[in-house]
């Protein structure tokens, strides 16, 4: 995993070629700090994460530490800020809301979700609840007829939650074990739209009522620290239980994700990293770190 996890994450592979260097410079520990957080910055990672990884290093390493222990002990500290909550594995049945602004890749990776939990053997179905866009609907049958997984749509125009509402009661007569919901996407500084996100989360915790309702955060990785800004105005409004990161493997800004877990306490649940169904993989902050760090 870690192998094809390098070759996906190329670019911002590449981002960290500075941070890498410091630890082959044959320079004091003193000195490797002094770099490090530039290096850390130029890595998209944030001023904020970048701040707790120098602090944390200044801390926990011996004041002659060499550059093998230093390097240990940063792949450690990343490590601590993606993983800032409990997993969160949607137990069945289940219902996931996938939220977020427009152009992230919500409905390809609902749909990649389907075909995850397809492939762990449980009844899934999707609802289109994208109801203002009807290339997201027509995109998400398409999705839907590919992978064998039954599509609940809403006619165009239609009351989102209304929508929800009526896949909940067939999602429920199937039996079914996840529910995945495509909202639409939602202009983060926008009330009312966020308004309207939450009923349709109002709807689904109440029509399934016992059952864990999650909503996860699309944010497209390529924007950066802009996804921070994002992600802390969706913060308020939709409680959110993670984040599912999209389009790294076309982008070298993937150090945001440290951002985004350190400055937010999200956890990363899901990174899309290609076109192909099988490209939305669960974070592992493990195996991230060594990807881009080894």
């Amino acid at each position: 995993m870690i192998g094809r996890l390098r070759l996906k994450l190329a670019r911002t592979r590449e981002a960290f070629r500075r941070v890498e260097g410091l630890f082959r410079s044959g320079k004091r520990r003193d000195e490797i700090l002094d770099g490090l957080e530039e290096a850390l910055l130029l890595a998209d990672v944030g001023v904020t994460a970048s701040g707790r990884v120098l602090e944390a290093l200044r801390a926990g390493t011996r004041k002659d530490a060499g550059e093998a222990e230093l390097e240990r002990a940063l792949k450690a500290e990343l490590e601590r800020l993606l993983t800032p909550g409990p997993d969160g594995r949607p137990a069945a049945p289940a219902a996931i809301l996938m939220v977020g602004a427009n152009g992230g890749g919500k409905t390809t990776s609902a749909a990649k979700l389907a075909a995850k939990f397809k492939g762990e053997g449980k009844a899934v179905v999707l609802a289109a609840a994208d109801t203002f866009r009807a290339a997201a609907q027509e995109q998400l049958a398409v999705w839907g007829e590919r992978l064998g997984v039954p599509v609940f749509k809403g006619s165009y125009g239609a009351d989102p939650a209304a929508v929800v509402f009526d896949a909940v009661r067939a999602f429920k007569a199937r039996r079914g074990d996840v529910l995945i919901v495509d909202t639409a996407g939602r202009v983060h500084t926008n009330t009312n739209l966020m308004n309207e996100l939450e009923k349709v989360r109002r709807v689904a915790v109440r029509e399934l009522a016992g059952a864990r309702v999650e909503s996860f955060l699309v944010l497209d990785a390529t924007v950066g620290q802009n996804a921070v800004l994002q992600a802390r105005e969706f913060l308020r409004f939709s409680g959110l239980g993670g984040v599912v990161l999209t389009k790294l493997d076309g982008t070298a800004k993937g150090g945001a994700a440290v951002a985004v877990a350190a400055e937010l306490g999200l956890p990363i649940k899901y990174i899309g990293v290609g076109e192909a169904e099988d490209d939305l993989v669960e974070f592992s902050p493990h195996d991230f770190v060594e990807a881009l760090l080894s």
